[in-house]
């Protein structure tokens, strides 16, 4: 009868230190996403605009399909996860999103409807995927005036031309400024640094 309450008061006493490391991680892990997507944005941005400079919007959608793959793929190794970005409207069939994403992006829209800042719109969570518990995070991607140029409504024609030759499948238009265009997205499968 006494080991029952002597369990009982170290199970009590041991829950909260437990929950607070549990917080302390899903904070560092947030936080250690958010620093990965800027990085990547930011590099993408920066390849992006530098084509945009040289030779317009036909040649930012060149660059994007050939840097941003490479882009992903050099901020994931450099992490250890996997960091990509996808949306409802893909450009880019290869970044269609699995069951997990796809529930998101559409929480995101439905947040955006309720009257939610899309700037602060994200979500992380601890999924168990294939027997293993791993951390996922996303991060709306919105759109910006720029982005009109390739993703809105009123396309030039050469930049038309240029997207149905390069993305014959594309569903990345009629967005306006302010819209949820997709997400970056994140799988954390080791901890952060």
């Amino acid at each position: 009868m006494r080991t029952f309450p002597r369990l009982l008061v170290l199970a009590l006493v041991l829950f909260p230190a437990t929950a607070a490391f549990a917080d302390e991680d899903l904070a560092r892990r947030i936080e250690a996403s958010r620093e990965a997507i800027k990085s990547f944005a930011g590099a993408l941005q920066g390849q992006l605009m530098s084509a945009m400079v040289d030779g317009g919007p036909a040649a930012a959608i060149e660059a994007c399909n050939i840097a941003a793959p490479g882009i992903a793929a050099t901020a994931s190794d450099a992490q250890g996860w996997r960091i990509r970005r996808t949306s409802l409207k893909l450009r880019n069939p290869d970044n269609a999103p699995d069951a997990w994403e796809l529930s998101v992006l559409r929480e995101f829209k439905a947040r955006k409807a309720a009257g939610e800042d899309p700037a602060t719109l994200d979500h992380a969570a601890f999924v168990v995927s294939e027997g293993k518990r791993t951390f996922r995070y996303m991060k709306i991607i919105g759109t910006q005036p720029v982005c009109i140029l390739c993703h809105g409504t009123a396309i030039a024609p050469e930049v038309a031309a240029r997207l149905d030759a390069l993305y014959p499948d594309d569903r990345a238009r009629g967005f306006k400024v302010g819209d949820i265009r997709g997400a970056f997205s994140i799988i954390q499968t080791s901890p952060p640094p």
